[in-house]
């Protein structure tokens, strides 16, 4: 699933591994999106901020981010010392195999895998091992990432469970797997987009997700 991601960046770490708050957070890429965002639902009280919008090779926005408690930072602290809590849901439009705008190929159908892999990766971008050499960094990435893209593409594995969260007040199946990282999970909606979700320190069995009525009241 090949997407650009733009509208609302990830700035690097600052020196000594602190996430910077990007001044270039904004709502527009959200609001050009054709689908509904999801976010966790009103039992979260916590914080929640904007991340970033992924487009599809005709431009047109088809996944995006939304982060809910402490913002995840890169910076690795001994073990055992506290590296925030937080959930971050991943909202994926459910597109099928389409003709590009120029007519000359075809753009790739999203499904629960896509959330799932996005979901994945977005987990590993905040969970790099702390001993790890930044020289090695990008290695680790890439064999990670290829990593989650089998696993996304095998949802029935053994490597997934099955667990039922409510989206909008009604049970819904989602593929769930956990790791040394954190925890992952996707499924679909009834609304015409699949939602995927990663977080750490924070449990996915008491999440719950609901459509986001106003995305401009996270701006």
């Amino acid at each position: 699933m090949e997407t650009t991601s733009r509208a609302v960046e990830q700035t690097p770490a600052a020196e000594g591994g602190q996430q910077v708050p990007s001044a270039r957070r904004t709502v527009d890429g959200y609001l050009e999106a054709p689908f509904p965002w999801y976010g966790l639902d009103e039992a979260f009280t916590g914080p929640r901020w904007l991340m970033q919008v992924g487009a599809a090779a005709d431009g047109a926005v088809e996944h995006g981010s939304i982060g809910h408690g402490d913002e995840p930072s890169v910076r690795h602290e001994t073990a055992g010392e506290d590296r925030g809590k937080f959930a971050v849901v991943v909202t994926v439009a459910a597109n099928p195999v389409r003709r590009s705008p120029d007519g000359t190929g075809l753009l790739e159908a999203t499904s629960v895998s896509s959330a799932a892999w996005l979901a994945g990766v977005g987990l590993l971008t905040f969970t790099w091992p702390g001993q790890m050499d930044h020289s090695l960094r990008d290695d680790w990435l890439d064999q990670q990432t290829e990593t989650a893209w089998v696993l996304a593409d095998d949802l029935g594995g053994s490597d997934w469970s099955t667990l039922s969260l409510p989206v909008d007040g009604v049970p819904t199946s989602f593929h769930y797997r956990e790791s040394e990282f954190g925890w992952v999970l996707a499924g679909s909606t009834s609304q015409g987009v699949h939602v995927g979700a990663y977080g750490r320190g924070m449990s996915a069995y008491g999440l719950g997700f609901a459509m986001i009525k106003d995305i401009e009241t996270y701006a």
